[in-house]
């Protein structure tokens, strides 16, 4: 495996903030086979936040607020 320069951290700092974040990084071809995993996170409710290419790869920004996770647990107000 050769050493590519890779961003690390492919969405702004301020989303750390407010939400946690999942990054996936896969190929373009790959991403288009993985249709039933992006509802599955969808239906777990993560959103996709943002798509973008990082030398040939594509990255996947999904994420939730730190909110709805509480909401989700419970543990809400």
């Amino acid at each position: 495996m050769s050493p590519r320069k890779r961003a690390s951290r492919p969405y702004p700092v301020d989303w750390e903030r407010v939400a946690e974040l999942r990054v996936f990084r896969t190929t373009p071809h790959e991403w288009e086979k993985l249709i039933r995993w992006r509802s599955d996170m969808r239906r777990k409710g993560w959103r996709l936040l943002q798509v973008s290419s990082d030398a040939g790869d594509l990255v996947a920004v999904f994420g939730r607020t730190k909110e709805e996770l509480l909401e989700r647990t419970g543990s809400g107000p």
